[in-house]
């Protein structure tokens, strides 16, 4: 592992076909290196940049521009080339800060998204809220403390994109027998649902008839661990979920004809949220920058959207979060910055992982 300084395409190329898995360090401006990157070369990107007008990063560059609107234009110049070296099935994870301009709170994350998509052509797949759970101090006494961050989740290519909703699952609970009925991780037996449809008025007795076998049915499935749990929609016992009307909601056009349908919960467990409960705090001990973000907001964008022998890029690759994250699983990875403190940090840190 070294830091390269010119002829960043050259050692690019070799970098990609060899067997290490140690991330190759760019020493320059992002923008000026990825001209140099071959196109539709990335599968997945990961970056935190500089937030503007926040704090003074080694070596200026972006975050230090004079309006927020030239900031915005030097920020969405970077993910142009972004987009032109990421492969059709690829996806761009960006995590970006909000500021205050005479007490305005400016709307950057999303000034920068918006953007994004209306004038390249990023499809937004998912807007996530980062809960820091703890803030820092916060000594305003005319506005709410901010606790949250913001991570979008861009892809060139809404039919075609790579994404392993296996890789992120929670691991579900398991079913148990008791007293010889099947009951489901979170205490499902059917008995319930069963008195319910017994009991309806909203029924018929043909619909209570075919209600009750699927019911017997979706209890085999959990003891056969096809699914890991279940709810029961039925008429005139709960409300159709998302929407009553039949127009928009397919599961209400199904309980008007059938009179009943199901939720079932994957096997595997359940996908996360877009809210993340992180913790922000810097335990790496990463004295020497002053915009760290934790490990633990790469997990999951990597494990779902990047194939297994797939190149990681942070264009703004700081002390190397995303770098080492990507070594851990592990992935290449390429990263730029133009602070050769920081790549020296990231050289150790990730040296520490071999």
């Amino acid at each position: 592992m070294k830091i390269i300084k010119s002829n960043f395409g050259d050692h690019f190329a070799a970098y990609v076909t060899s067997d290490s898995f140690a991330p190759t360090l760019f020493l320059g401006d992002a923008l000026t290196v990825l001209k140099e990157l071959p196109e539709a070369a990335i599968d997945f990107c990961m970056t935190s940049p500089p937030y503007w007008s926040k704090r003074e990063y080694h070596n200026g560059g972006i975050g230090l521009e004079e309006s927020h609107e030239e900031y915005l234009e030097n920020l969405v110049a970077v993910f142009a080339q972004v987009k032109r070296v990421l492969k059709l099935q690829g996806s761009f994870w960006l995590n970006i800060g909000d500021t205050y301009l005479n007490k305005r709170l400016l709307g950057i994350p999303w000034r920068v998204a918006l953007t994004l998509m209306d004038k390249q052509g990023w499809v937004l797949r998912n807007s996530v809220i980062w809960n820091k759970i703890k803030g820092g101090l916060d000594n305003t006494n005319d506005r709410l403390g901010n606790v949250h961050e913001h991570v979008f989740h861009f892809v060139k290519n809404s039919g075609d994109y790579y994404y392993n909703a296996d890789a992120i699952r929670s691991s579900p609970g398991h079913a148990k027998v008791v007293n010889g009925a099947i009951v489901s991780a979170t205490g499902v037996r059917g008995v319930r649902y069963k008195r319910q449809i017994e009991l309806s008025t909203a029924l018929s007795p043909q619909e209570k008839k075919s209600a009750l076998h699927a019911l017997d049915e979706m209890l085999k499935k959990i003891s056969l661990g096809e699914i890991s749990d279940f709810r029961m929609i039925i008429r005139g016992q709960q409300r159709a979920t998302h929407s009553d009307s039949e127009r928009v909601s397919g599961r209400a056009r199904e309980l008007k004809e059938h009179g009943y349908y199901f939720l079932k919960y994957h096997p595997k467990g359940s996908k996360p949220s877009d809210v993340w409960d992180i913790l922000p705090e810097d335990t790496q001990k990463r004295n020497g920058h002053f915009a760290p973000y934790p490990e633990d907001l790469c997990k999951i964008p990597l494990l779902a959207t990047c194939p297994p022998e797939g190149v990681v890029l942070d264009p703004f690759c700081g002390t190397g979060t995303t770098l080492s994250v990507a070594q851990h699983f592990p992935r290449k990875s390429v990263g730029i910055d133009v602070s050769e403190e920081y790549l020296h940090f990231t050289e150790k840190r990730c040296h520490r992982l071999l």
